[in-house]
């Protein structure tokens, strides 16, 4: 995949999901920062919440908490 051929709105499937793939609890704060500089809390939350990508439970729950909504997993233990 060539990034320089995405597009912010067009491709938030696949910005939004991948710029959290890596990130920890302790960077969770900027890198989320950083995706809310661009998309909006709404947009973060449902395309996390549909992603297939294997982002972690623990980095779904960060963001159900930071946003007050409904927690979700994205594997079911």
């Amino acid at each position: 995949m060539d990034i320089n051929m995405l597009q912010l709105k067009q491709d938030k499937d696949i910005i939004i999901p991948r710029a959290l793939f890596f990130t920890s609890e302790n960077e969770f704060e900027k890198d989320i920062t950083n995706l809310e500089i661009y998309f909006s809390k709404s947009e973060i939350l449902n395309t996390l919440k549909a992603t297939k990508e294997t982002i972690s439970n623990d980095i779904c729950k960060l963001v159900s908490s930071r946003y007050n909504s409904k927690p979700f997993l994205r594997f079911n233990v």
